[in-house]
């Protein structure tokens, strides 16, 4: 798959993953019977995990690539402290935003 398509994939999975993370909480203040599912950050995860692992292979610049690795260690970190503590950690949203910043230089960077 083309560096350019597995950025435009992990862009999209990336803000989709933040947008979930800043409107759920919202909406478990609203009494309307919904109740946070961890797998579905799990699911975000792997998703992530598996552009970032594809993506990085091509990748020569080392900061680029500490910048992917970091932002996945960081939704992993936030994901097991919610499956092992039941608490959801902030740094999620610092990791998607890592992400999404990741693969937009790393767009950018592309000669299309």
């Amino acid at each position: 798959m083309k560096s350019k398509i597995l950025d435009a994939v992990g862009i999209s999975t990336a803000a989709l993953c933040l947008i979930h993370c800043i409107v759920f909480p919202l909406l478990l203040v609203i009494p309307i019977g919904i109740s946070h599912n961890a797998y579905i950050d799990l699911g975000f995860l792997a998703i992530g995990a598996l552009i970032v692992y594809r993506l990085t292979k091509q990748i020569t610049n080392r900061k680029l690539k500490s910048l992917f690795w970091v932002s996945i260690g960081l939704i992993a970190v936030s994901v097991a402290a919610d499956f092992i503590f039941e608490v959801h950690l902030p740094l999620i949203y610092v990791g998607a935003a890592g992400l999404i910043t990741a693969h937009l230089i790393n767009f950018k960077n592309h000669k299309h």
